[in-house]
């Protein structure tokens, strides 16, 4: 079982690239890889052509989309075609959720059985980039792009998806803080907080 960490996006909404955003003591990247590499490996990151990513651990692998702009699809063939032949499935996970837990990841992989996905659902929302995908899913995620289709909550439709209500996952994660995303300053300043909150109490 592997995991791919995409940090390629532009970040408009935070005004700064996420990858570079302190947190406890390292960036917010490293410390995604960090987590997600307690429970996975291999590990790859996929990055944008000539964008700039904090010092990762050697086992960790940072890859490049041949494009840039092409959003997180384009980063999942990336992701996917560096694994491929490695792992039969990995753990996709965007880099900016810094409160990430290892059960959480544990969980959605202990769910996978003979299915091609596994996708925290929301109501209407799929978390698609807090999921498990088989390796093998790449011919439709190439299908997608070459359509010109760059739109990855359409992906889970495209294979046999195991869909998990939010609140069955709060077995392993209560406050379901492993699908908090930091999008925004705002969203920033409220994690850090709330971090330092619990570690000065």
């Amino acid at each position: 079982m592997g995991g791919i960490v995409l940090c390629g996006g532009e970040s408009r909404r935070m005004g700064t690239p996420k990858a570079w955003l302190p947190f406890g003591g390292e960036w917010m990247l490293q410390r995604v890889v960090r987590v997600l590499g307690e429970v996975v490996h291999p590990l790859v990151v996929v990055a944008a052509p000539a964008q700039e990513v904090p010092p990762l651990p050697p086992a960790v692998a940072l890859v490049r989309d041949e494009s840039a702009g092409k959003g997180p699809l384009q980063g999942l063939a990336t992701g996917f075609s560096a694994l491929s032949g490695q792992v039969e499935a990995a753990y996709v996970s965007s880099c900016d959720v810094p409160l990430l837990r290892p059960a959480f990841v544990r969980h959605l992989i202990g769910l996978l059985g003979e299915w091609e996905a596994v996708v925290p659902q929301e109501g209407g929302l799929a978390h698609s980039l807090s999921a498990v995908y088989r390796v093998s899913v790449l011919s439709r995620v190439q299908g997608l792009l070459g359509q010109g289709c760059l739109r990855l909550s359409l992906l889970p439709d495209q294979c046999r998806a195991r869909r998990v209500p939010v609140e069955d996952l709060r077995c392993v994660d209560p406050d379901l803080r492993s699908l908090r995303n930091v999008n925004s300053p705002e969203d920033y300043e409220a994690v850090l907080q709330e971090v330092n909150g619990e570690l000065e109490g």
